[in-house]
């Protein structure tokens, strides 16, 4: 169907009226998952380690195997949700996590644990995928855009509070505690799905789900969705910097400026409460402010701050405080562009917004994974891989907008 008369049926089918706070709190329970999945056992490492008699670098990959398993599974929650409706996948893949997560509580063997995160992850991604497809249905571009910067709220508060409470079920009831807490929020989040959240009318598609038509659909969105692709990776490469950033300020932080961990807890914390408070105030602009202006705007401010960024990491170690302020500019433009993003490369689906929903998170993964993969192959001893892999992550971001989204 052309993308025109797509637009025309759907915003057809959108509901004019704001989505209540009940409904909006269930979908924010569901972005959750994944950052308190990420970030609420990180400060078990060392413990896990020596547990389980490894090496710090096998607890890692406990890690990767997390990402890969966000990236792959919401490839098939999408197609999934959109030929059997939002409720049925959604309740199957957060079962799984459910599951997954106690098999991490009980593991024995960290090979076993690799594994079971992976499972964990393929579970947990379905409340991430859906929930941005349950937005799309139920909301236009504008209102779609403010739902999403409420989801980046908590997306941002996940690296402040979650390694927090983690910390403290660590300290008292150690690591394993963490994957019991995690299953519990996620049979609460099911609780929620199963109780609360109704399917919506037009949920359900009537083609047949096919190996071949998902790569159909798949591949038309790949290479004749220009535009969409265009958003795509405009918030994915935006994504890829804040990653770089994340994998690499423990080192640029606290060895290479000799910052204390609790030091570092605050600074790290402040780069999320910036891009929580510019994603509130993205949530105030809209509908005040045109959705393109508050996307190409800040997407100029991020790549001028690109130029900045690597600016400092060739002079090699820059004050900290001018290094922060850079950083933190940087992450807060991400506040705008990628709810701003997300809404308008949805906004053409509703039928598939569960196939372009899952292709939007595999692409934001995939690009961020890589990013966190080029800080560990990159290391050598100074800040410029850091810097230099964020002001690429923002050049490129501006790059995909102008070249592909705007120009479509």
């Amino acid at each position: 169907m052309p993308v025109a008369a797509r637009v025309l049926e759907d915003a057809q089918a959108t509901p004019s009226s704001s989505p209540p706070l009940g409904w909006i709190a269930i979908l924010a329970a569901l972005t959750a998952l994944g950052p308190l999945s990420i970030d609420m056992y990180l400060p078990s490492f060392p413990l896990m380690a020596r547990e389980l008699g490894v090496e710090a670098g096998s607890i890692q990959l406990t890690l990767a195997s997390f990402f890969i398993g966000m990236a792959v599974g919401q490839v098939f929650y999408g197609p999934l949700s959109d030929r059997f409706g939002r409720r049925a996948p959604l309740m199957a893949g957060l079962a799984l996590y459910g599951v997954a997560s106690v098999g991490c509580a009980l593991a024995s063997g960290v090979e076993v644990l690799i594994a079971l995160r992976a499972l964990q992850a393929l579970g947990g991604c379905a409340g991430m995928v859906i929930a941005r497809a349950l937005v799309r249905e139920r909301c236009g571009p504008v209102e779609a855009a403010k739902v999403f910067s409420t989801l980046i709220l908590v997306m941002g508060l996940a690296p402040i509070f979650a390694p927090m409470l983690g910390g403290l079920v660590v300290e008292h009831l150690g690591w394993r505690a963490v994957f019991w807490s995690l299953a519990a929020f996620g049979a609460a989040a099911l609780g929620l799905v199963v109780f609360a959240l109704p399917e919506p009318p037009r949920a359900a598609a009537a083609a047949a789900v096919t190996p071949g038509s998902v790569l159909q659909g798949y591949g038309r969105l790949l290479f004749k969705e220009r535009r969409f692709m265009g958003h795509a990776l405009t918030g994915g490469f935006a994504m890829a910097g804040m990653f770089a950033w994340i994998a690499g300020s423990p080192y640029v932080v606290m060895e290479r400026y000799g910052v204390s961990e609790g030091r570092y807890a605050w600074i790290f914390g402040a780069g999320a409460f910036g891009l929580i408070t510019a994603s509130q105030i993205n949530a105030r602009l809209l509908g005040r402010v045109s959705l393109g202006t508050l996307t190409r705007a800040p997407l100029a401010v991020l790549a001028l701050n690109s130029l900045v960024l690597l600016g400092l990491g060739i002079w090699g170690t820059p004050p900290l405080p001018v290094l922060l302020g850079s950083v933190y500019l940087g992450l807060a433009t991400l506040g705008f562009v990628n709810p701003n993003s997300m809404a308008q490369a949805l906004e053409p689906f509703g039928r598939q917004a569960g196939m372009a929903s899952a292709l939007i998170g595999c692409v934001h993964f995939a690009v961020a994974t890589l990013a966190g993969v080029g800080i560990g192959l990159w290391h050598d001893g100074s800040i410029l891989p850091v810097m230099a892999l964020m002001a690429a992550g923002g050049l490129c971001s501006f790059a995909a907008h102008h070249l592909m989204a705007s120009s479509a």
